[in-house]
């Protein structure tokens, strides 16, 4: 299973050990996706889908499996990964999960995170602050959440007040005793990919500036004049930035350097994640920095003994 910072070579390692670790007769691993956002089939660029040349010959499984229509839960993304890392470890190949949304690895390895639903009357009555208040809040009640998820996140905001307010425990502790659970899947070699944040974020800036030449705004456009977004795929780093441009609500240039900025917070946020991932015992962590995926693949397999 592979982690790492968005822009951090992840596809390309997942390849590359799909292609070394091959069964006996020669037939490679497989890749098992763990995106929330490369489920959706017309979501490609943006998304840094690999493309059937960066797929390398190596099966890909889950994605272009969503409408942009359709929602996809992390639940829906475990009842699909799970049977197919079973059915793959049973015949002898071995799955590469290639991370991307951290929540899903983490379900993966040590079960879901199993906070209680919240009443009508807490959900009504944390929909009825606004978001300062809200904030305000969970500065009060959970300062380590507060720190942790951005001020305009108004999803997470809302779901970490509804927690405190059923249980009168912070989610940061539910979190925590999530993290100290026994995993699993003990089995499962977990590599994580090392980069200095001044590293990382001149990649992403790199890879927007690729990903417009390549025709994201074009391939957004298509979309949005359709109007196939969904409520869920319009949120999209690269997609919802765009999207407020063909609303006028900002011109061009303003939302390509919005991608840009939420991208490198969305890398910030994953450190949070990584963060917990690496305590897991027995996980590899490499530095990625100056090395391709050949290098990198080779120390992982002699870690891994």
């Amino acid at each position: 299973m592979i982690v790492g910072p968005t822009a951090g070579g992840k596809t390309a390692l997942g390849v590359e050990l799909a292609k070394r670790l091959a069964r006996d007769d020669g037939q490679p691993g497989q890749v098992v996706t763990a995106d929330a956002y490369q489920i959706y089939t017309d979501l490609n660029i943006g998304t840094a889908k690999p493309t059937i040349a960066e797929q390398g010959g190596i099966e890909h499984h889950l994605i272009n499996i969503a409408a942009l229509k359709d929602r996809f839960t992390v639940h829906d993304w475990l009842h699909r990964a799970e049977p197919i890392v079973d059915r793959l470890n049973t015949n002898g190949f071995t799955p590469v999960v290639v991370g991307g949304t951290n929540l899903y690895i983490k379900a993966f390895l040590d079960g879901l995170f199993a906070a209680p639903e919240p009443s009508d009357e807490v959900k009504q009555r944390v929909e009825a602050m606004t978001q300062p208040q809200r904030r305000a809040m969970l500065e009060e009640v959970d300062p380590t959440a507060h720190a942790r998820i951005d001020g305009a996140d108004i999803r997470r905001t809302k779901r970490a007040l509804e927690v405190y307010l059923q249980t009168g425990t912070p989610i940061t502790t539910l979190q925590q005793q999530w993290d100290q659970d026994k995993p699993t899947r003990p089995e499962a070699v977990l590599v994580g990919l090392d980069w200095s944040i001044d590293a990382i974020n001149t990649r992403i800036n790199k890879r927007v500036k690729l990903m417009i030449e390549d025709g994201l705004v074009e391939e957004a456009r298509a979309l949005f004049d359709a109007d196939a977004f969904g409520e869920q795929s319009r949120e999209a780093i690269g997609y919802k930035q765009l999207i407020a441009h063909f609303e006028g609500r900002c011109s061009l240039d303003e939302a390509i350097e919005r991608i840009k900025i939420d991208t490198r917070r969305f890398a910030k946020n994953q450190r949070t994640w990584l963060k917990r991932l690496r305590v897991r015992p027995g996980t590899i962590w490499v530095s990625a920095e100056g090395r391709d995926a050949s290098e990198i693949a080779g120390e992982v397999l002699e870690r891994m003994g």
